[in-house]
């Protein structure tokens, strides 16, 4: 039986693929800080997808626990999916350190650090799949939220290098591409309700995206449209909007 290793489960948009995953039949794994805080939602998935699925406790931010939880999973997954990041208002982003460092620790170090290890498993046994949520906040820097954005960048940057690499190795790599999307992590913004998506639609668009072994996906698919017109608007006019 496939199974789907998804880092940061306790998400919104992880508890969607989660579902989404296990309604096509494949064993799940399900890896969060807190395992006690998923312990329902292991539960229905066993029961209303008739799915094995395990949970186990892992920490984006521990860098050294990251090779033992891997060594420490029943069985080695053949997908898995990066979906735990942070974001915080970019001015307290920008004035608090420690806010600084944890935003790129999670958005991207510890993406970084966990996934070298599951590559190098991968690429060794010839197969697998890679799928990391980044973010469209990568493809330009804004005022806004320009910390997350650069940390999200840079992580974009690494999943194509890493698709570069695996390539040879019958490894494929995903880099999904949301823009608004409604979750925990954005309930405090007045988002624009056509422009966002929900955590199911991300979900589908994930597992499609894996089966069709596409190489970048935007979630909603007209953000693909709407950041190659931002990125085309020369850097002597972006810099003074106000966005």
């Amino acid at each position: 039986m496939a199974s789907v290793l998804i880092l940061g489960a306790t998400s919104d948009i992880g508890t969607a693929i989660a579902r989404k995953f296990a309604g096509e039949k494949y064993d799940v794994q399900l890896a969060c800080r807190n395992p006690l805080s998923i312990s329902n939602s292991a539960a229905d998935i066993r029961i209303r997808y008739q799915q094995d699925c395990k949970v186990y406790a892992f920490d984006a931010m521990d860098f050294k626990s990251h090779q033992p939880f891997y060594d420490g999973l029943l069985s080695k997954p053949d997908i898995a999916i990066c979906v735990f990041g942070y974001m915080t208002e970019n001015d307290i982003a920008v004035s608090n350190t420690e806010e600084t460092l944890k935003t790129i620790h999670t958005n991207y170090t510890g993406a970084v650090s966990i996934l070298n290890i599951i590559a190098q498993d991968f690429a060794a046994r010839k197969s697998g799949a890679i799928a990391g949520i980044s973010s469209v906040a990568g493809e330009r820097g804004r005022q806004s939220n320009y910390i997350y954005g650069s940390a999200k960048a840079g992580f974009t940057a690494y999943l194509s290098g890493l698709r570069n690499s695996l390539y040879k190795d019958n490894v494929h790599v995903l880099t999904v591409l949301p823009g608004f999307v409604y979750t925990k992590m954005t309930e405090n913004l007045d988002l624009p309700k056509l422009l966002t998506a929900n955590p199911a639609d991300v979900a589908s668009a994930v597992y499609a995206g894996l089966k069709k072994k596409k190489n970048v996906i935007y979630v909603k698919w007209f953000w693909r449209w709407i950041m190659y017109i931002i990125k085309a608007i020369p850097e002597s006019i972006f810099k003074r909007k106000q966005l």
